[in-house]
């Protein structure tokens, strides 16, 4: 069944006719009506009003329970009332200067003590910036100019990066599997004297939430060494699944950490931390990088993100995990009941669905896309809000009361799909 055709297509242009004229006026301002292509989805996306709590409301003045939280930046949710009262208070007395400010100290200072392998931290403005920085860093230390990275792996869209989220090697860009130590050696012993850095994410989020092997992890990190390669550990966004990141559970130690998303508390913000050494090159005394940014640890992102650093406790980690598992127990439950086929990656308080009998490389690269889109249009139309791929990411706001509520509404979902699929 056509989109055009499919009742559950039908049923989303009706209930969100505001959002549609959105669209139209942005797209004769914008490309696409977008700026943010994980954002955008068919027919259109929602206009979005506002956000509080769990809760999204979009400008027709229908509500979603929010289970993406900005693709796992909004580890509190939204409107998050510390958060919110730090940055009014820090707003009322300026937002930038050319100058520093106290809070980026703070923000620092907490990252330093949760984190290990941290000595210190320089700020940019998106996990995008951090890359790019983090393969400066390598490049200026090593006199090399090439990376090697996973297929499907994501660190922002840096073209040397974004051409291997998409499966395709490039100028300066080699890609080996992921969590086959075997391939990266193979890569390695043979462009080792061209590679300046690997770069891995613990957990591919992008990529579906994998979960790297901690034998694999270690294995890469010395067979990057061996090559007289950094390694560098994406953490952008990970570091939601532990204290000190997903290293601090794994007992990794990363020459450099890429950070985002919570350490903003809800604002644009990235981060490279590593040792004192590598990070030497940006002291004024004997400077190697010079490197600026109109908004580089603007104090109101810095408030916002030490609050969200300080309320992510171990005790509300574990009870996003706790949760988590038991959504996804239910939607094991609610696809056997309406006989569709289900499978779900895992880690931490994110999940990666798939209505598939197995997972596949990517999904970018999957079977069950046309299903798969009209899974998610088919849950809006039932208040629930996940990513057009599938992914959730839980917030420390979410309750049991919410999880069983997403459940009846994918239950519903699942239940129009089956309807137009049969």
């Amino acid at each position: 069944m056509s989109r055009l055709a499919s009742p559950v297509y039908a049923a989303y242009r009706e209930r969100t006719k505001a959002s549609a004229e959105n669209y139209d006026q942005a797209r004769q301002f914008m490309p696409g009506g977008t700026s943010r292509q994980a954002a955008f989805w068919l027919p259109y996306p929602l206009t979005i009003k506002r956000g509080a709590g769990a809760y999204l409301h979009d400008v027709d003045g229908n509500r979603y329970l929010d289970l993406l939280n900005n693709y796992t930046a909004l580890v509190h949710g939204h409107a998050y009332p510390p958060i919110i009262e730090a940055v009014r208070e820090q707003i009322g007395r300026g937002t930038c200067w050319a100058a520093a400010n106290e809070p980026q100290i703070k923000l620092a200072a907490a990252i330093v003590d949760r984190v290990s392998s941290i000595e210190q931290v320089r700020f940019t403005n998106s996990g995008t910036e951090a890359a790019a920085l983090a393969f400066t860093i390598a490049r200026i230390v090593t006199g090399r100019e090439k990376l090697l990275m996973a297929r499907y792996g994501y660190h922002g869209s840096l073209h040397e990066f974004e051409i291997g989220s998409f499966g395709n090697a490039g100028h300066l860009t080699f890609l080996a599997r992921y969590n086959d130590l075997a391939d990266f050696e193979a890569v390695l012993e043979t462009h080792g004297e061209e590679i300046a850095a690997v770069f891995l994410e613990p957990v591919l989020g992008a990529g579906g939430i994998v979960c790297g092997d901690e034998q694999f992890l270690e294995g890469v990190k010395v067979a990057a060494h061996k090559a007289g390669a950094l390694f560098v550990l994406d953490e952008v966004l990970t570091l939601r699944f532990g204290v000190g990141g997903c290293q601090g559970d794994m007992g990794l130690e990363p020459d450099l950490t890429m950070l985002g998303k919570i350490i903003g508390g809800g604002f644009p913000v990235g981060a490279v931390g590593g040792n004192r050494d590598l990070l030497t090159l940006f002291g004024p005394d004997d400077m190697k990088v010079f490197h600026s940014g109109t908004f580089n640890a603007d104090p109101v992102t810095m408030v916002a993100g030490e609050v969200s650093l300080r309320e992510l406790t171990a005790g509300r980690i574990e009870q996003m995990n706790r949760l988590r598992q038991m959504l996804q127990s239910g939607l094991n439950d609610i696809a056997r009941k309406n006989s569709l086929p289900l499978a779900i990656n895992h880690y931490g308080s994110c999940l990666n669905i798939f209505l598939s009998e197995s997972i596949p490389d990517s999904p970018i690269d999957r079977a069950d896309e046309e299903l798969m889109d009209r899974f998610h249009v088919a849950c809006l139309n039932h208040g629930l809000f996940i990513a057009p791929r599938g992914m959730v990411a839980l917030s420390t706001v979410i309750t049991e009361e919410d999880i069983a509520a997403a459940l009846e509404s994918a239950d519903a979902a699942m239940r129009d799909v089956a309807a137009e699929s049969g």
